[in-house]
């Protein structure tokens, strides 16, 4: 079974997840490739929900183009759930998020659900936070301030570049995202709050606040269901 059988198979099982909520209400969705094939397992049943709050451009495009209703969330007081995918996931639930770039509307829209439902293969099941690089969106202004303070954590930081271009990589923000290489989080709360006190910086991608209350994760043997 390939990776994206995985995350297929995961992402009908978030639907199913979802679909147990009662109906005509708001769901929050994030972005990346796992969260895609949640979309498109969710969409034959998009009725159920009264509309989404979408965490990036991209997955507001996918979902329009299903026939999902995606609202404003400044019209939206609160969200039963929010489903998204980790580049990273520990024991507890704290999570590496931002691969996509999309990391600040994520912890937003997270920050407004009951419950934060993370969608993943077991690959990005880690027993320390830290393999993959920590993101972290900045004001483009502040980038050698806040290159500074990170590297005082003693990890290797890199301006995350297009993939078309040797220009930087713009979030839907209109920022730019700094990449740490090297870390071992063993406090990702502690670090979180830090690096969130860094002028500058407009939100680090460690979900340790904001963490997954809910784990389906996918593996050969099928999928799990895990509750922090």
């Amino acid at each position: 079974m390939n990776q994206d059988q995985l995350k297929q198979m995961v992402g009908e099982a978030a639907r199913d997840e979802v679909l147990k909520l009662a109906p005509g209400q708001v769901l929050g969705i994030g972005t990346g490739s796992t969260a895609n094939c949640f979309i498109d397992a969710l969409a034959p049943h998009k009725d159920h929900f009264s509309g989404t709050v979408s965490s990036s451009n991209f997955t507001t495009e996918r979902l329009l183009k299903h026939g999902f209703k995606v609202l404003n969330p400044n019209d939206v007081a609160g969200l039963p759930a929010y489903v998204d995918g980790a580049d990273e996931i520990d024991p507890a639930g704290h999570m590496i998020k931002g691969g996509g770039g999309a990391l600040t509307r994520e912890k937003i829209i997270a920050s407004m659900a009951n419950q934060f439902i993370c969608i993943c293969d077991s690959s990005k099941q880690v027993p320390v936070l830290g393999h993959f690089a920590l993101p972290v969106e900045i004001i483009p202004l502040a980038q050698g301030v806040v290159t500074r303070e990170l590297e005082k954590f003693g990890g290797r930081v890199s301006l995350r570049l297009a993939k078309a271009a040797q220009e930087p990589f713009v979030t839907d923000n209109g920022a730019w995202i700094l990449d740490v290489a090297g870390l071992k989080i063993s406090d990702p709360k502690s670090m979180e709050s830090q690096i969130n006190q860094i002028a500058g910086v407009i939100t680090v991608g460690l979900f340790a606040k904001e963490k997954a209350n809910i784990l389906l994760v996918s593996n050969v043997a099928g999928v799990e269901r895990v509750i922090f």
